[in-house]
């Protein structure tokens, strides 16, 4: 069994070095892609988002040694997700400039249509982070288990497929399925708990 990832709060304090690759390559695996769909589902294609998410991940490196936690629940990822907000908003302010200049109304009320609320924003980007955080979790447990149990809580769970159906593609029981389902289930508790371990 690999060893329990490091808390939140130790991993933050680890990022105060920009040489620890490992605390890096750890947040990044979090958190960008995290920051990626945020920008995605805002309407900022491809190219922008990558941008604007390299100007949110320099922004962290920048100033991680100013943030401190407040003692609130999720106190980093609500600082994180302010970083994001402030570039996306300044990002928008210029694109939207560049838009009135060129005419471009139909661009215009796409960005106009954006969610203009703070709290709808913090929301989604919690969800996201939660979503995050249970692939890369996925991700450490994955080999702990034989294929067919994996299988079997992907194709349910993630899929959406029935027990029935994973049973019979699988060649077992109803039961075994659901047995796989929940070992799987408690392992994922377990470390995305760990993950969650600060803010």
């Amino acid at each position: 069994m690999p060893p329990s990832p490091e808390t939140r709060l130790s991993l933050v304090v680890r990022l105060r070095s920009v040489r620890d690759e490992a605390a890096w390559a750890e947040f990044l695996a979090v958190y960008e892609p995290l920051i990626l769909r945020l920008l995605r589902k805002h309407g900022l294609q491809d190219s922008d988002s990558r941008d604007v998410c390299q100007q949110v991940l320099a922004a962290v490196a920048k100033d991680i040694e100013q943030w401190k936690p407040d003692g609130a629940k999720e106190s980093f990822r609500r600082w994180l997700f302010q970083i994001a907000r402030n570039r996306v908003i300044k990002f928008l302010v210029k694109e939207r400039r560049g838009l009135i200049v060129k005419g471009g109304t139909d661009t215009l009320r796409v960005l106009d249509a954006l969610p203009d609320s703070n709290a709808s924003l913090s929301a989604e980007f919690e969800k996201e982070y939660r979503q995050q955080l249970l692939l890369c979790a996925a991700e450490q447990i994955r080999g702990e288990f034989r294929e067919t149990t994996w299988q079997a809580f992907w194709r349910t769970c993630i899929d959406g497929c029935s027990v029935a159906e994973v049973a019979e593609e699988l060649g077992t029981s109803v039961g075994n399925v659901y047995v796989a389902r929940s070992r799987i289930m408690a392992r994922l508790r377990v470390l995305v708990s760990e993950l969650q371990a600060v803010s």
